[in-house]
């Protein structure tokens, strides 16, 4: 009971910082935006809320997206294996949980492999699929940069953000190193794991046979490099479809804020919100608070702060209150219901309730 009751805080407990935090830079934000003028902008402003209901359509899009990003991926690795769109979107909600109030989004990939993993393909494979996923979003982002540094370059007040985006774009491409190295390298690979499981299994409670966990590092770090080496075979056609949906899903999801400036009768900045959103999505993948709550609302105001100018800068605490509804808390509420209907569980959720949760599966 102590137990379980330990692994419920463990979980709760980036849930209450992700929320607070976002929580209380917007309330600060609120404060040194809105006075008596902001009020008066806002009664005298011609609303148009049917952008803000293309917003949230947005934001659906771009889950049913990566959902279909998934499914092309899954079934160009394992051909036995057909994964449907609804179940690869159902799959993508689901992870929006845990990738909301874990730093980097990491806590995500670990749902999706075991969701892949329970639709029958294997854990290299299913690892293999997200990886893939990781990798195509890394080469678009990267690309995207060096033009949101030129459009933005003489932005005034920008270059406060200038360090935490070198910082991100430093931290991506050492990632992708050591990921492409992984995939080149897999003997080293299997080297490196079984050297980390032996040092972990020292600390572990739960002794498994050191043959066993071997042949099973072996077999899995097998199909994930045979899974990626797929891609650039007979997998090439779904490699493409999947980096054309790379660029569909980010794009309707970089489309949001335009549509609530529109809502806010503001100028919708298309083009710089476009690359506004390179610039955040870098920062935010750093590994810094729970779903980089608080540091995304600071990088919100400061990029946005700068576009909407002085003339509508008591607006920003409005946007950015709106934004993160759909952006962020409505992506955290959908997660909870899906993980909570897969696995019945929302604040208690960890790696053991998955293992549970196959060993049901494997039961039946």
């Amino acid at each position: 009971m102590v137990e379980k009751e330990k692994k419920q805080k463990t979980v709760k407990l980036p849930i209450i910082i992700a929320l607070s935090l976002s929580i209380a830079i917007i309330i600060l934000i609120l404060y040194f935006t809105i006075d008596a003028n902001t009020l008066n902008q806002l009664a005298n402003a011609q609303i148009k809320y049917e952008f803000f209901v293309i917003a949230i359509c947005l934001n659906i899009l771009y889950w049913f997206l990566w959902g279909a990003r998934l499914k092309v991926l899954s079934n160009a690795i394992d051909k036995n294996v057909k994964i449907g769109l609804w179940e690869s979107t159902k799959i993508v909600i689901a992870n929006l949980f845990l990738a909301s109030i874990t730093p980097s989004m990491a806590g995500g990939e670990p749902v999706r492999i075991h969701l892949l993993n329970k639709e029958g393909m294997s854990l290299g494979g299913s690892t293999a699929s997200v990886l893939g996923e990781r990798l195509l979003d890394a080469v678009f982002i990267l690309a995207l940069v060096p033009v949101a540094v030129f459009i933005f370059k003489d932005k005034p007040g920008i270059q406060f953000l200038s360090t935490g985006l070198w910082v991100g774009v430093i931290v991506f491409i050492l990632l992708l190193l050591v990921f492409l190295y992984a995939i080149t390298r897999p003997e080293k690979t299997k080297s490196f794991l079984i050297l980390i499981n032996k040092k972990l299994s020292r600390l572990s409670k739960k002794k498994d046979s050191e043959s066993k966990v071997i042949k099973r590092i072996n077999k899995e770090v097998d199909n994930f490099h045979n899974s990626m080496t797929c891609y650039v075979s007979e997998g090439r056609k779904a490699l493409l479809k999947a980096s054309i949906l790379t660029i569909l899903f980010w794009s309707s999801g970089f489309l949001i804020p335009s549509m609530i400036l529109l809502g806010l009768g503001l100028p919708p900045f298309f083009i710089e919100s476009y690359f506004a959103q390179v610039f955040l999505l870098v920062i935010i993948m750093m590994p810094t608070t729970p779903g980089s709550a608080g540091i995304a609302e600071i990088s919100i105001w400061g990029l946005y702060g700068v576009l909407i100018g002085t003339t509508s800068e008591s607006f920003i605490g409005v946007f950015i209150i709106l934004y993160r509804l759909v952006t962020y808390h409505m992506n955290l509420l959908a997660g909870a219901i899906f993980q909570y209907r897969i696995f019945k569980s929302v604040a208690s959720f960890s790696m053991d309730m998955i293992k549970k949760h196959e060993d049901n599966q494997e039961s039946q």
